[in-house]
């Protein structure tokens, strides 16, 4: 019976294959995120092999989500920094300015999404277009 991994309290962990699987990214970008410090991995094995935790998972998915409206790594890794702030109890004397920063963001994302359905709705004109002339 081969024993599930876990970090140092207890907590499940996972291998960069699992997320990657289970995130739908590739090896690659989750590698990428760690090295340009956008998302780092819990912990390492002894053997300098990545793990994962499901928080870490959920963080990624966030990054996920912010990657087909074209947010840079910078906006993506600052955002991530105003979520964990908001997040924290600890850091509620920057509360205000972290949620400021991500109102912004949601205003930005939400224009980036209908510039997103434009484009769509181009496509499928094209489609249209493409498949009346074939019929």
């Amino acid at each position: 019976m081969t024993k599930e991994p876990t970090a140092a309290g207890g907590t499940a962990v996972m291998h960069i294959g699992e997320v990657a699987a289970r995130t739908e990214l590739s090896l690659r970008s989750l590698r990428h995120w760690d090295e340009v410090g956008l998302l780092r991995p819990s912990g390492r094995t002894d053997g300098g092999f990545r793990l994962y935790t499901e928080s870490d998972v959920e963080k990624i998915l966030v990054i996920r989500r912010m990657k087909p409206l074209g947010f840079t790594l910078e906006e993506m890794s600052a955002a991530m920094r105003d979520l964990e702030t908001v997040r924290d109890p600890a850091e509620a004397d920057r509360h205000d300015a972290a949620r400021a920063r991500l109102v912004d963001i949601l205003a930005d994302a939400g224009e980036r999404r209908e510039k997103l359905e434009r484009h769509l709705a181009m496509a499928d004109e094209f489609i249209d277009l493409l498949g009346q002339q074939l019929s």
